[in-house]
């Protein structure tokens, strides 16, 4: 037996996850919640548990979110932009991350997002397509703002230590100063004056060879 309008086998009863994001809009919390337990209850799902985030501003933290990946068989979701604003490649990441876990997921305003029907392979093939031109185009992105930056005459990777700061490290070291005195003194890193001191190490080496 199917469900002809949405390709949802219904040979056996599926448990579903309803997970839902907002930011601070109780209502709009309680309109989602009504509209997928409707669409839970026409495809015969039953609801296992419904997971709301509610989260104003920037997604830090996301508490139902991690729960949702090891209950269910089925995640679904009001669309995409309340699945996930972390971005496409984060959104089509997590997506691919359910089918690895064997959990299909179904997204109530965009029905071509579905792996529970016939179209399930079609739907992951695009989702991995997509995915995989959006990291090229990542790395487009930031290999063009490197080559940007070098055309702006911006000094990329750690800053240059003046040759006077070297020097000056290299005298307190002679004179039995500590690392972190030194870092006070001169305001290098520990990691650069431990260079440094390694350096000299090796040189009083040779020559006493």
């Amino acid at each position: 037996m199917k469900n002809n309008g949405n390709n949802v086998d219904l040979t056996r009863p599926k448990i579903v996850a309803v997970y839902i994001r907002v930011s601070t809009d109780k209502q709009e919390v309680e309109n989602q919640v009504l509209q997928l337990r409707a669409y839970a209850r026409r495809s015969h799902f039953k609801v296992y548990k419904e997971y709301v985030d509610i989260i104003s501003g920037k997604e830090d933290s996301r508490p139902a979110w991690d729960l949702l990946f090891s209950d269910a068989h089925i995640v679904l979701f009001w669309d995409l932009s309340r699945f996930s604003r972390s971005g496409t490649l984060f959104t089509l990441q997590k997506l691919q991350e359910l089918e690895n876990l064997g959990i299909d997921f179904i997204s109530y305003q965009e029905p071509y997002l579905n792996t529970t029907g016939m179209f399930k392979d079609v739907v992951i093939s695009i989702l991995a397509t997509v995915a995989k031109i959006e990291r090229l185009q990542i790395s487009e992105r930031t290999k063009a703002g490197l080559q940007r930056a070098r055309i702006n005459g911006v000094q990329l990777g750690r800053p240059t230590i003046p040759s006077e700061t070297i020097e000056e490290v290299k005298r307190l070291l002679g004179r039995g100063w500590s690392i972190n005195r030194i870092r006070a003194r001169v305001h290098v890193s520990v990691g650069k004056i431990s260079e440094i001191k390694q350096m000299l190490s090796k040189k009083e080496g040779a020559v006493s060879d």
